[in-house]
C-alpha cells in the first residue's frame, strides 16, 4: 500500500497499529531498494514474504496483469489455467525480445526487470566463486549442451571459414553433440595417462592447430568439471595457445562453478591468455530444475552477441528460479554450501578409500579432480567379465543415482563417431572403475548410506564369485539374509540389459 492507503486505513484501525504495519512493510520495502540500487546478492537470504511481495510488485507491472487491459495481439500472456498462473508467480512474458534475449520487453517491465536482475546476481556470485575477472554473463533457458551450441554458432559469423572444433576428450554425449547440432566437426585429442590421472595433451591440441591452420579452427572447447580419472583441462596453457594462434576458447564449466579450483583455472586462464565464454549448467550449480544454463565472458561485447544470436523470446522459468533461490540462501548461504561440499568431498574420499581397500581395490590417485572420484574394480573385472555392470544394476536398483561403473572395453558410436573405451574417457584405460562425485548439497548421511549400499553389493557379488569359483553353485549354509541376497541377485540380472544400455 501506498501512503495515501495507509492514512486512509488510520480512519479504521488505531493509527498506532497502522503507523507498526507501515514500517514492517518499510523494513521489506528497504530490502528490495537495497537489491534493485546495488545488483548484487544479499548477504543474508530473504524470508518468503519479502520473496512473494517483491515477486508480486514485478508481476503487476507485466501488461497481462494490468487491471482492463486489452490484448488484441498473437501473444498477449493468455493463460488458460490458473494453476500455471500461479507457478509461475504470473510472469507470462518471458524474457527478450525477438532479436536480443537480453532485450527489455515494452509489454513486460516486469518481467525485463526480473531478467536483468537474476543476470546480475548471477554475474556477482560467479566473482564470488573465484572468477574475478568476469565482465558479463546471462541465463539462458537452455542446458549446458545447447548454451554450447549457441557460443558455436556465434563464433561462425566471427570465422567463417572455420570448420573444425579441437575437443580434448570427454565421454560426455551432450558436450559432444553441441559441435555436430552447430555443424562443426570435432576433432578429438586423446588424453594422455599421468599416474592415475587423465589429462589434456599440450603437444597434440598445438600440432592439431598447426596442421589444420588456425583460421580452419573454429575454436577450443575445452572442460573443468569431470568425471574421474579424467581430471579437468589444462586451462593457462590452454588458453596461451589459443591466444598464440588467435583461436578462440569456449569452456565447458558444466558443474565447475561449485569448485573454486575450477574457477581458479578460469580465472588463470583469462588472465594469462584467452578465453571467450564459459558455460554452467543452473541445476547442477544452483540446486534448480534442469532446463537453464548461464553463458560468461569476460569481453562485453561478445557475450551481447551471444545474447543475441538466440532466436526469439525466451522461458523467464530459469531466471525465476534463480532469482528465487539466490534471494532466498544470500551469498552467506552459498558460500555455506560451497563449504559443505568440499567437507563432503573429503568425507567422501575417506570413506571410499577405506571401503576400497578392504575389498582389495584402491581408490585412484586423481587430486586435480576437485568434484569427482574413482574406486578400481580390479577383483572383480578379473572374475567376471559382466561383474563390474552387474555391481552397477544392484545399486541401481537400491536407489543409489550418480554413481556410474565403467568397464573396460566398452564401445559407443554418438553420431556418426566411435568412442572406444566409452566412460572413461580414453581407448584403454588400465582397469575398471566406480565413479561418485561430491556435488553441492550434498550431505553427511547421502555419504554414510552410499557407502553402506556399496558394501553390501560388493558382499553380494563377492559371495557370488566364490560360489562360482568352487564350482559348488550350491551353499548348503545358507542363512536366511544369504537366500535373500540371492534372490535380489537374480531380480537384478532382470534389470543388467536395461542398466547397460542406459548407460
Amino acid at each position: 500500500m501506498n501512503p495515501e492507503s495507509f492514512a486512509a486505513g488510520e480512519r479504521l484501525v488505531s493509527p498506532t497499529y497502522v503507523r507498526q504495519g507501515c514500517e514492517a512493510r518499510r523494513t521489506h520495502e528497504h530490502l528490495i531498494r537495497l537489491l534493485l540500487e546495488q545488483g548484487k546478492c544479499p548477504e543474508d537470504g530473504w524470508d518468503e514474504s519479502t520473496l512473494e511481495l517483491f515477486l508480486h510488485e514485478l508481476a503487476i507491472m507485466d501488461s497481462n496483469n494490468f487491471l482492463g487491459n486489452c490484448g488484441v495481439g498473437e501473444r498477449e500472456g493468455r493463460v488458460a489455467s490458473a494453476l500455471v498462473a500461479r507457478r509461475h508467480y504470473r510472469f507470462i512474458h518471458g524474457i527478450g525480445r525477438s532479436g536480443d534475449i537480453s532485450a527489455v520487453q515494452p509489454k513486460a517491465a516486469g518481467s525485463s526487470l526480473l531478467n536483468k536482475i537474476a543476470n546480475s546476481l548471477v554475474l556477482d556470485i560467479i566473482k564470488m566463486a573465484g572468477v574475478h575477472s568476469v565482465t558479463n554473463c546471462f541465463v539462458v533457458p537452455m542446458a549446458t549442451g545447447m548454451s554450447l551450441t549457441l557460443c558455436f554458432l556465434t563464433l561462425r559469423h566471427k570465422r567463417p571459414k572455420a570448420k573444425y572444433i579441437i575437443w580434448p576428450r570427454i565421454d560426455q554425449k551432450s558436450c559432444f553433440k553441441s559441435m555436430i547440432t552447430a555443424g562443426f566437426e570435432p576433432v578429438v585429442i586423446e588424453n594422455v595417462l599421468e599416474g592415475d590421472e587423465l589429462r589434456t595433451d599440450l603437444k597434440a591440441v598445438e600440432a592439431k592447430i598447426q596442421e589444420l591452420g588456425s583460421d580452419n579452427v573454429l575454436c577450443v572447447h575445452s572442460t573443468t568439471s569431470c568425471f574421474a580419472p579424467r581430471v579437468p583441462d589444462r586451462l593457462e596453457e590452454l588458453a596461451l595457445i589459443c591466444a598464440s594462434y588467435g583461436v578462440p576458447h569456449i569452456v565447458n564449466n558444466a558443474y565447475g562453478l561449485q569448485s573454486s579450483k575450477c574457477m581458479h583455472l578460469i580465472q588463470q586462464g583469462a588472465r594469462v591468455g584467452r578465453i571467450d565464454a564459459f558455460v554452467q549448467s543452473l541445476d547442477k550449480n544452483f540446486m534448480v530444475p534442469v532446463g537453464g544454463a548461464i553463458i560468461a565472458g569476460f569481453n562485453d561485447f561478445f557475450i551481447q552477441e551471444i545474447s543475441k544470436m538466440y532466436p526469439g523470446r525466451a522461458s523467464a522459468s530459469p531466471s525465476l528460479d534463480v532469482l528465487i533461490t539466490l534471494l532466498s540462501l544470500g551469498s552467506n548461504g552459498y558460500k555455506k554450501l560451497l563449504k559443505e561440499r568440499k567437507e563432503m568431498f573429503s568425507y567422501l574420499s575417506i570413506q571410499l578409500k577405506k571401503l576400497a581397500e578392504a575389498y582389495d581395490e584402491r581408490l585412484l590417485h586423481t587430486p586435480h579432480n576437485p568434484i569427482s572420484l574413482a574406486v578400481t574394480l580390479k577383483t572383480l573385472d578379473e572374475h567376471r567379465d559382466k561383474a563390474v555392470t552387474q555391481l552397477g544394476s544392484m545399486l541401481f536398483t537400491r536407489q543409489v543415482s550418480g554413481a556410474r561403473v565403467v568397464p573396460l572395453g566398452a564401445v559407443q558410436t554418438v553420431s556418426g563417431y566411435t568412442f572406444q573405451g566409452f566412460m572413461s574417457h580414453t581407448n584403454d584405460y588400465p582397469c575398471a572403475y566406480l565413479n561418485a562425485a561430491s556435488a553441492i548439497g550434498m550431505k553427511t548421511q547421502d555419504v554414510d548410506l552410499f557407502i553402506k549400499r556399496l558394501d553390501k553389493c560388493f558382499k553380494i557379488v563377492r559371495k557370488e564369485q566364490n560360489r562360482e569359483s568352487d564350482g559348488s553353485g550350491v551353499d548348503n549354509d545358507k542363512t536366511e539374509d544369504a537366500v535373500t541376497e540371492e534372490m535380489g541377485l537374480k531380480l537384478e540380472n532382470v534389470f543388467l540389459d536395461k542398466f547397460e544400455d542406459s548407460s
